[in-house]
Order: structure tokens, then sequence, then C-alpha cells
């Protein structure tokens, strides 16, 4: 869930954990109650500066994602499916608008994409 994380993007480390964090709550990869990897634990297993990883958990807190306690350990909350299907669309159209950069990068008409994106959602299979 963390492993594709990009230093080199304009989107700073903590967002992108945060980001992909959310996303791991509101499809139930991570649970309520679940705990998360400790602050030391994730910031050594990215490599990364410990506060980059306080900040993407408190942000998490900030947005009712996660519950940090004091000594324990920083928690997943318990979401209101309300809540979970809002993320999901964001996650959805973060995405959507990722790929539209990416493609837009390569010199790809929306057009193409459209149909690229059509042709895989009907099974994909041999291009042309």
């Amino acid at each position: 869930m963390l492993a594709d994380l990009d230093p080199k993007s304009a989107v700073p480390l903590y967002e992108q954990i945060a980001v992909r964090l959310k996303a791991a709550v509101a499809t139930g990869e991570l649970r309520p109650g679940e705990i998360l990897p400790s602050v030391r634990e994730l910031a050594g297993r990215l490599r990364i500066n410990p506060a980059t990883v306080v900040q993407a958990y408190r942000t998490l807190e900030d947005e009712g994602f996660v519950e940090l306690k004091q000594g324990a350990g920083t928690f997943v909350r318990s979401m209101p499916v309300e809540s979970r299907s809002r993320e999901r669309v964001a996650q959805a159209r973060r995405l959507a608008r990722q790929m539209l950069a990416d493609a837009a990068r390569l010199g790809l008409s929306r057009q193409e994409l459209r149909e690229a994106i059509r042709h895989e959602l009907d099974g994909g299979g041999e291009s042309r």
C-alpha cells in the first residue's frame, strides 16, 4: 500500500501516505480498531524522516480516519458508510485526474484514453 511513494512528486510525502491510508480505510483494507505501524517502524521501513509519518498520522487524525492514543499507538477509527463512500469517490476522482495528467504528458488525446479505458473495462484482451 505504501511501496510506491514518489519522493520526487510535487505531492508531499506525508500527503501521499495519508491518501493511501485513507484509501485503505475506505476500501476496508484497514479495519476499525486495527493499529497502524509505529512512527519509528513506518519511517524506518519507508526510509523517511519520522516527522513525515507524524504529519501524515496527524492529518489522518484531523480528518477522523485514525485515533492517536498516547503511548499505545495509532488506531483506525470506525467510520460511517457515507464517509467511506465519499472517500472512495474522492480516490476515484484523484485517480482519474492522475490518469488524465499522465495521458496529456504522453500526448494522448482524451478520446484515445476514453477508448483505452472502455477496452479495459470490457475485459481487455489483445490490442489492435
